[in-house]
């Protein structure tokens, strides 16, 4: 067996990681500024909560149809008209600040489009791992861009809530734009080819969308395993506007809520590095139980933090093991589909994966406003909880083999 050339040598696997996680460093700084920014103008957490249902929407009403225009499309012209056309709408926030124009509505557009456009782009860089990776490296380099965003979240809130509290609260944004621009550079200088096989018979869209699904759906592993991320997602939705509010309740500055995510970032990217080797000495099912169940037990610890520490240590721990699990599911799910269906069967996993995140974020905003987080607490907790004890006893993903 020939030797395989490390990942970090690989030039078109470093340009497409490095603008990958540029761009993650960006909507990191500016992510956690949208629901306060909201909160700010509207003093509504549901109304802050909508700025990121609204965000996660377009998935359920493009993600199919795009999945096969993806396997239909050259995926590097997609990235590329993505990351300009993100860039610019994100630019659009501080403008309207500078001539004091911003309302609400504009937060929720730019949502919706920068939304849209993410799932276009989610698509088509997933189905080009494939093309620059060797199927043997796709575990590592899946645990290498868990690191490389990981390591974007610790910088990323600290920088966004600095930026916002210290600078001007539209200089987030403006180092998202800015992101987009390096990220699309990286984009442009690939040279694999990307375009999808010539004189390729497209079946009719209609027909092409079934052919993914129906390759999902007899793989049950990969079926149970979308429907096991959807309540994941459902959960994992809810939780950055659970800890602004909780961080809010127990005094927090802007900047120290931003530790707050940054040590949950910490967390990650130490479950990034692990990843890896945990993925090895466990077997698929060990990994996803054990990265769901430390996730329930850590979200009811969120109502015994005293300050922003205590808080911030608890995400990172919370944080530690959702590598393991993007590691062994995704890696699992890529090595398996065939290139030509690659867009289709990840967008319609993706469409079961995000179904509930529009219904988790919102609904944290309502049992916020409401009941304030103890209520909010009680249901994303048991919500974790209940989905570890259905993937310890789902016989297909306790007994699952990773492809070789």
């Amino acid at each position: 067996m020939p030797v395989t050339t490390p990942l970090w040598r690989q030039r078109e696997y470093m340009l497409l990681w490095s603008g990958q996680v540029v761009t993650t460093l960006g909507a990191q700084a500016s992510g956690i500024i949208y629901p306060l920014l909201v909160l700010a103008l509207t003093h509504s957490p549901a109304q802050a909560s909508w700025a990121s249902a609204l965000r996660m929407l377009p998935y359920l009403v493009l993600i199919l149809p795009v999945g096969v225009l993806i396997d239909r499309w050259d995926r590097r012209r997609v990235m590329l008209v993505c990351h300009v056309a993100r860039g610019l709408a994100v630019a659009s926030l501080p403008l309207a600040m500078a001539l004091d124009r911003l309302v609400v509505g504009h937060i929720y557009a730019v949502a919706v489009i920068e939304g849209a456009l993410h799932v276009f782009f989610n698509i088509a860089e997933t189905a080009a791992l494939a093309r620059v990776v060797d199927p043997r490296q796709l575990p590592q380099a899946t645990a290498q861009n868990q690191a490389g965003f990981a390591t974007a979240s610790i910088v990323g809130p600290a920088l966004g809530t600095w930026l916002y509290q210290a600078v001007g609260r539209g200089f987030p944004f403006v180092v998202d734009a800015l992101s987009h621009a390096l990220g699309a550079l990286a984009i442009w200088r690939l040279r694999t080819s990307f375009a999808p096989a010539r004189d390729t018979v497209h079946a009719p869209m209609v027909a092409a969308v079934m052919e993914g699904l129906r390759w999902l759906w007899r793989q049950r592993v990969v079926r149970d395993m979308a429907v096991i991320t959807c309540g994941a997602n459902f959960v994992g939705a809810a939780l950055p506007l659970l800890l602004i509010v909780r961080g809010h309740e127990i005094g927090a500055s802007e900047a120290q809520i931003g530790l707050v995510f940054s040590l949950g970032g910490l967390g990650a990217i130490i479950g990034a590095l692990l990843g890896g080797p945990m993925a090895r000495a466990l077997s698929f099912g060990q990994a996803i139980v054990l990265s769901l169940g430390v996730r329930a037990v850590c979200i009811p610890l969120f109502l015994l933090c005293p300050g922003p520490w205590s808080l911030g240590l608890v995400w990172g721990v919370a944080m530690l093991f959702g590598p393991l699990y993007d590691v062994v599911q995704f890696s699992y799910r890529i090595a398996l589909i065939p290139d030509g269906l690659q867009g289709r069967v990840n967008s319609g996993f993706r469409l079961f994966a995000f179904l509930l995140n529009p219904v988790g974020a919102a609904l944290c905003g309502s049992l916020l406003e409401r009941g304030g987080s103890p209520w909010a607490v009680a249901v994303f907790g048991a919500s974790c909880a209940a989905l570890a004890l259905g993937a310890r006893l789902d016989p297909a993903i306790r007994h699952a083999v990773r492809p070789a």
